[in-house]
């Protein structure tokens, strides 16, 4: 991975508009369990005025809110598709995010899938990828 390709990942334009405007983030893989890292960022999500929606094959209910087996069936829209699945897996969420019409994609930390970003930006979807909104709100002093 080139330094550029790494900044275009995180183009802090895009970063920024995610973190201050996108207010509905749906989560892929969170559970109800406090020993994972989706639960705590959707968490902090939460305390930083998000909407969570948790999107989770047995669609739980996590800090108060729905949960939805599949993007597709979120009956409302989503602004953010905040990625939590290993990288082998995640391209098909971003492929998801574009049809339902999300305004965002967002994987997070370790989540690198280059061609699943190279097709949600030609469909002229933001993505940021391999950080984390934790990461980059306090990179901002936040």
């Amino acid at each position: 991975m080139t330094t550029s390709e790494r900044l275009s990942w995180q183009d802090p334009a895009t970063v920024e508009r995610m973190l201050d405007e996108a207010q509905t983030w749906a989560v892929v893989g969170l559970a109800d369990n406090p020993q994972r890292t989706a639960w705590s960022i959707a968490r902090l999500l939460q305390e930083r005025g998000k909407r969570i929606v948790p999107i989770h094959p047995d669609a739980p209910t996590v800090h108060g809110e729905q949960g939805y087996a599949t993007l597709a069936e979120v009956p409302f829209p989503i602004d953010v598709v905040d990625v939590f699945r290993r990288s082998s897996e995640a391209g098909r969420f971003a492929d998801q995010a574009v049809e339902i019409g999300a305004g965002g994609v967002w994987f997070q930390l370790g989540v690198v899938d280059p061609e699943a970003f190279e097709r949600t930006i030609a469909a002229g979807v933001p993505m940021v990828m391999n950080t984390c909104p934790a990461i980059e709100w306090r990179k901002r002093g936040r």
